[in-house]
């Protein structure tokens, strides 16, 4: 019996489809847990008071980890080159236009080209084999197997480039929402005295907790200028790594200023009330199109619902009245 149950479900292809995609769906949620699974400063705070030797314990299991972390991302970096080589770019406009989109979603070491086309191309694989597999099993060696294997590879294949598009995108975004708070704190810093290059790390300093992304952004500007970079070129690769309209607005302004002598500090402010009027302009943007998006939840969903516990129990009197032998009337 139990030999019988299990042909007939091998035998239906629906019911193998549900179950890998549980397997695959469970196994991205335990990755997902896993990664994001850590507490915060505080609760680590509260733990560290309550048990101290716990606290120990907790380093050294994480001691370990990165360890094996580390050796992962080694192994990684050593068999990138390798896995990337068949996708690698052919010209040095797509090497630039490549790492200038790992640059947008916050990848800018050397080797982050490599490892991200290593990753599309074991993505790729693991498409062809896990899909094609299950379909071959499933519906036979035949054409339509054979679309559907596409199918699943290319979207494993492409899957990389979706996770960069979305890091990039949240990126942008908390740069944007957080930039004219520090330019309104940058103002602070260059009004009390300070030079424009020390206003940055200020500002990188205040802002580490609340817009961690604009923090990087800065640090890495007085790294560079400390290592003797050109004030102007410095601003430049800002505007231009991080992807941010206003961001390069803002290292074009700065730029102007330095070379004029104008005020910095005036430019700044006219640059974060700007800011702020884009950002109202863009609310108001969005409660604008509320009606409009919430026609069809209305028409599709809560109408129809509407219509029934108004006009059903009038439409079922009116069925009697004309129908009498519907009731069991002569």
């Amino acid at each position: 019996m139990p030999l019988l149950l299990g042909q007939s479900v091998l035998d239906n292809p629906l019911l193998v489809q549900i179950a890998v995609f549980g397997l695959i769906a469970a196994v991205a949620w335990l990755a997902f847990d896993w990664l994001t699974g850590s507490s915060s400063r505080a609760e680590q705070r509260l733990e560290d008071f309550k048990d101290p030797m716990g606290r120990k314990r907790r380093e050294e299991a994480a001691a370990g980890g990165k360890k094996k972390n580390d050796a992962m991302a080694r192994m990684l970096e050593a068999s990138a080159p390798a896995l990337a080589k068949p996708l690698q770019p052919k010209t040095e406009k797509e090497q630039g236009k490549l790492k200038l989109k790992l640059s947008h979603a916050g990848l800018r070491s050397q080797a982050a080209p490599q490892i991200f086309l290593g990753v599309k191309f074991i993505m790729l694989v693991i498409g062809v084999v896990l899909g094609g597999g299950t379909t071959v099993v499933i519906y036979g060696l035949n054409q339509y197997s054979l679309f559907r294997t596409v199918m699943f590879a290319g979207g494993m294949f492409y899957f990389p480039d979706l996770v960069v598009f979305w890091l990039g995108k949240k990126r942008k975004e908390s740069i944007f929402l957080g930039l004219p708070d520090a330019l309104d704190l940058m103002v602070v810093c260059v009004e009390a005295g300070l030079g424009l290059d020390q206003a940055m790390r200020k500002v990188a300093e205040e802002m580490k907790k609340s817009y961690r992304t604009i923090s990087e952004e800065f640090n890495l500007c007085n790294l560079q200028l400390q290592m003797g970079r050109a004030k102007q070129q410095v601003l430049q690769e800002l505007g231009v790594r991080s992807g941010v309209d206003d961001l390069k607005s803002l290292a074009s302004i700065l730029i102007q200023a330095d070379k004029f002598g104008s005020s910095v500090a005036q430019a700044l402010r006219v640059q974060s009330d700007s800011m702020r009027i884009r950002r109202k302009q863009i609310a108001e943007e969005k409660a604008a199109k509320t009606a409009v998006k919430l026609i069809f939840p209305l028409v599709l969903f809560i109408f129809p619902g509407i219509g029934v516990v108004l006009v059903g129990p009038a439409a079922i009197v009116m069925v009697r009245e004309m129908f009498p032998a519907m009731n069991g009337g002569g």
